[in-house]
């Protein structure tokens, strides 16, 4: 028997963009984790750029320096992390000057959200790598993917 696709898994058309409270949520144990790992489970087009990259590595330093994970759990996951670029499994997208004249215009249309401009960048690598789905757990950040025409997670 034929295991069924989720709901999301069949409304987020592919690529999808992660931003990095996504990619966290599949290397660290947070509410949420369960869920979202099921959904990429087996995706292909999952696309990770190098701002996510170093976010995450803060991330994970942070929590280092509060004791919730070690030292070396911060190398494992930064390594798995860049294997999984280096090896394709996730797809790369780079920030460009043009990429960055997109965020400026995003922070200067979206007015009515208050974006940082990590949040701009996020969203200009998205729409650079043409990503029709875009996955965070920010809400700001989803409700300004929504506003410029992505399909978000959590819908």
């Amino acid at each position: 028997m034929r295991e069924r696709p989720s709901r999301y898994a069949i409304s987020l058309p592919g690529p999808l963009y992660c931003d990095t409270s996504a990619l966290a949520k599949l290397y660290l144990r947070e509410p949420g984790s369960d869920e979202f790992n099921a959904l990429v489970e087996g995706r292909t087009d999952l696309i990770v750029s190098e701002l996510t990259v170093t976010e995450l590595v803060s991330v994970l330093t942070r929590l280092s320096r509060e004791g919730v994970i070690s030292r070396g759990v911060v190398g494992r996951i930064q390594h798995g992390v860049l294997g999984r670029l280096d090896d394709g499994t996730y797809q790369r997208v780079e920030a460009t000057r043009g990429t960055h004249r997109r965020a400026e215009h995003l922070l200067m249309h979206l007015t009515r959200i208050p974006l940082r401009a990590a949040d701009a960048l996020h969203l200009a690598l998205a729409m650079s790598a043409q990503a029709p789905s875009f996955a965070s757990f920010d809400g700001r950040l989803i409700t300004a993917a929504r506003a410029v025409g992505l399909v978000t997670y959590p819908g």
